[in-house]
């Protein structure tokens, strides 16, 4: 007979990678195209859907090359941002011309903090990814609107920009944002149109080309989202109240309130990133319900500053203070990015490029001539664009997203803000005259960076173990940093520490169904049986559809000896449909396991079409990533009690096929064999078990039990005393011991393992029946007496302790002895 079933909890940032089934190469790779990021179906009611199967499609390459070790999955995670920074740097370029702002701000992107999150955690490797395709696909465009009138392979430019885009999207979903701001660089960069001037120029439709590539930019972003919709279901993903509380406020005025405030925070955290957290879920930004929370004048101010900035980027400059204007490119007074373009001259003349070099179109240019670079202004729209437009999807404007702020979100987005700081700083450089205020201006630039680098630094060390992280992340999350640390404390054997950390996360936030689960479950595996079934039962309060507390409450009635409730708590664990769950495989997980137990529970009980229907059912609703070894071979074993051998055999090589090295199966099938007369074969399986692991005294005793049966009883005796004493603390193997022991006529040892027997499990009546009998053989009638009155109070309808009892008040009366009957 084997064990009962326990399900840990994991951390659903594991979920990605330790649990996934689409990275394993037994799973077809076609699969990751039709599940989200953690591996469950799009389409599934309780689908995250993340749909990322370009990285997830790495993690499987990743797994494949080095299976679990992460340092594969870091370094890959490091190559990435490197090139990502490469493509940033060479994007700046475009903006900024060749010299040291540029140089800065390619440093400012590889050093800033909020990368962190993004590179050292793996999962991370979604942001990092689709910026690398984001940029691809922008520089493709670039190379497109510079190419375009004078090559024919401006469109082949055009392709590589909608293929990139298509992969960045497949990488992670907001990458489809570049194709946005994609089409403000051409209108607001390439072609310097302000906002006056692009309604009379659609009206005139003076740039045909122009219009054409803006038109299908358009179709092909609506294409992409349209069939990225159709692929997930046509339905939104549904997340809990903890991830997005803001979301399932009920005052209108709370959600608008907080929606303007968080990306106020986030811009906080991209100029100042002080404070950092891997999760920033629950109550790590406290709602704004009030107009007088003081934090409304961060957002008021923050909007002011953001109009000012559109406002100064789209607005028509003057021409003459224009035109007046140095010739600067990077601080050097030779080349100016910007150029005496007069509203006249758009009102009278078709819109032409204005910095676009002749000889990347194709025409011989002359050394003399220089690439005109775009203005200030044009490089903070574009910056705000690039700021923006990819954080949009995290706004919670056109759908609820599963989290407060995630800084890895921010990846993209902080392109713009490195972008925006740097012309910032470059445009204070030029307009100052003292040689004093621009070392001044380079240096607190400068300075700026190395802060970033240093904090990136000491994020990097937080970043390095899991225990550092959720310390770190107490002051932001309390909540959900204690109950992760609980976790990885745990995992180090720190029981008590680990106890302490559940409840601290427990103080913050009661209702927490997880941690009162793994609060359950670090007590039940410290015998503390009471204590984990009150957790169980607050955990299943709080979340009545957590299948594996369901599991475990029954595990712990049933060893309790509480049969009807365990039987009861299993049937309703297995009724729980996984709608509108977020971890469907891990729920279905815990419903075969119930149904298991189940089953196991029946078989006990004798009930063995009872038990052979529960586990046909548990065979149907099991998931692909369940080991089914154990089902299978129990399924034998309930064949074999109803002594239908063959089908028995079949399900001992089914169980045999899944796990070669299964111990139960290997016990089952010798005894099968052993009872069809296949003695030496059998002989085989049974020293095999024992070989597979000689610590596991259910071995040995099945062993014993077979030397018992060829009447080899000293061996057997052997057999039975070593099991018994291996695992001293496992009912099943104790007590088969002891009936070993007394077919094998040593009484004396038998009764010494029926009363360890009877301790295990003091409510279990056939324990306290066998140990009443062999006290009565052994002559210690009162003892035995009194267990066989106690095993009828458990199940007084017993016919066997009855007639034992009858039989041993005779002995006692004719002995004179007095009895409870008198």
């Amino acid at each position: 007979m084997e064990g009962a079933f326990k399900v840990t909890s994991n951390r659903c940032e594991s979920r990605a990678i330790k649990t996934n089934q689409d990275l394993l190469p037994e799973t077809p790779w076609t699969h990751i195209f039709y599940n989200d990021f953690w591996g469950t179906l799009l389409t599934h009611s309780g689908s995250h859907k993340s749909y990322r199967p370009l990285c997830t499609l790495s993690f499987r390459l990743n797994h494949a090359i080095g299976g679990l070790n992460p340092w594969s999955y870091h370094l890959v995670n490091v190559l990435l941002h490197a090139a990502v920074t490469g493509l940033f740097t060479s994007f700046s370029k475009i903006l900024l011309g060749d010299g040291y702002w540029t140089f800065m701000a390619g440093l400012m992107f590889a050093s800033h903090p909020i990368h962190t999150e993004a590179v050292a955690g793996i999962v991370g490797r979604a942001d990092v990814g689709a910026s690398l395709f984001f940029l691809l696909s922008l520089l493709c465009y670039i190379k497109h609107c510079s190419t375009r009138g004078y090559s024919a392979r401006t469109w082949g430019w055009f392709l590589g920009t909608g293929l990139c885009a298509g992969c960045s999207m497949l990488w992670k979903e907001q990458g489809v944002t570049v194709l946005a701001v994609s089409a403000v660089y051409d209108v607001f960069v390439f072609h310097r149109l302000k906002m006056k001037q692009i309604l009379p120029a659609i009206y005139k439709r003076k740039n045909l080309s122009l219009f054409l590539s803006i038109s299908l930019l358009t179709f092909w972003g609506t294409s992409l989202l349209g069939a990225r919709l159709y692929w997930m279901g046509n339905k939104p993903p549904s997340f809990s109240n903890s991830d997005n509380p803001a979301a399932d406020s009920d005052s209108l005025l709370a959600r608008t309130l907080t929606f303007f405030y968080l990306p106020t925070k986030n811009l906080w955290l991209l100029l100042c990133p002080d404070t950092l957290s891997f999760d920033w879920s629950m109550d790590a930004v406290p709602l704004l319900k009030t107009v007088c929370d003081w934090r409304n004048l961060h957002t008021v101010a923050f909007y002011i500053g953001l109009l000012f900035l559109a406002y100064y980027g789209l607005k028509s400059p003057s021409v003459e203070r224009e035109c007046s204007e140095k010739f600067v490119t990077n601080g050097k007074q030779n080349a100016n990015g910007h150029s005496c373009h007069s509203d006249v001259e758009y009102r009278n003349s078709e819109i032409k490029p204005s910095f676009a070099s002749k000889v990347e179109n194709g025409i011989k240019n002359n050394a003399s001539q220089r690439i005109q670079l775009p203005s200030t202004e044009n490089i903070v729209v574009l910056s705000l664009s690039l700021l923006i437009i990819p954080f949009v999807p995290a706004t919670n404007l056109f759908f609820y997203v599963g989290f407060v702020i995630a800084e890895r979100v921010l990846y993209i987005p902080s392109m713009g803000f490195c972008l925006l700081i740097t012309v910032g700083a470059r445009a204070l450089y030029v307009k100052v005259q003292k040689r004093f205020l621009k070392s001044l201006i380079f240096y607190a630039t400068a300075t700026l960076i190395v802060f970033y680098g240093l904090k990136t630094a000491i994020r990097n060390g937080d970043w390095q173990n899991e225990e550092m992280l959720y310390r770190s992340g107490i002051k932001v999350n309390p909540a959900k940093a204690w109950g992760n640390l609980g976790n990885v404390l745990k995992s180090q054997s720190k029981i008590s520490e680990a106890e302490s950390a559940y409840r601290n996360a427990l103080y913050y936030r009661s209702n927490m169904a997880d941690m009162l689960y793994n609060l359950g479950l670090l007590l039940q595996e410290n015998s503390r049986f009471a204590e984990a079934l009150h957790y169980y039962k607050l955990a299943i309060g709080s979340r009545p559809t957590l299948a594996s507390a369901y599991l475990n409450t029954g595990i712990i009635l049933m060893n309790q000896g509480k049969t009807e409730e365990a039987r009861r708590t299993f049937l309703k664990c297995s009724e729980i449909s996984d709608e509108n769950l977020k971890d469907p495989h891990a729920h279905k997980s815990s419903v075969t396991s119930c149904l298991y137990n189940l089953g196991k529970l029946y078989h006990e009980q004798g009930h063995y079409e009872d038990a052979l229907s529960v586990y046909k059912e548990a065979i149907q609703k099991m998931p692909r990533q369940f080991a089914p070894q154990s089902l299978y071979n129990m399924m034998g074993e309930a064949y074999m009690r109803l002594s239908k051998l063959p089908e028995a055999e079949h399900w001992y090589m089914e169980s045999l096929r899944s796990k070669t090295d299964h111990i139960p199966a290997h016990l089952t099938y010798g005894k099968l064999l052993a009872l069809t007369g296949r003695k030496s074969e059998a002989e085989k399986f049974f020293l095999k078990a024992i070989e597979l692991d000689p610590t596991k005294g259910n071995c040995y005793m099945h062993y014993g039990q077979f030397l018992l049966e060829e009447a080899r009883l000293i061996e057997a005796a052997e057999m039975a005393k070593k099991a018994a004493e291996l695992d001293s603390t496992e009912f099943d193997v104790v007590f088969n011991a002891a009936h070993m022991l007394r077919q094998a006529s040593l009484n004396e040892a038998a009764e010494k393992y029926y009363d360890l027997a009877a301790k295990l499990r003091p409510n279990y009546p056939a324990a306290l029946m066998n140990l009443g009998a062999i006290l009565h053989l052994n002559g210690r009638l009162q003892k035995a007496e009194t267990n066989y009155l106690r095993a009828l109070r458990l199940k007084p309808d017993d016919v066997i302790t009855q007639s034992n009892l009858r039989k041993l008040w005779n002995i006692m009366e004719k002995q004179g002895l007095k009895t409870s009957k008198t």
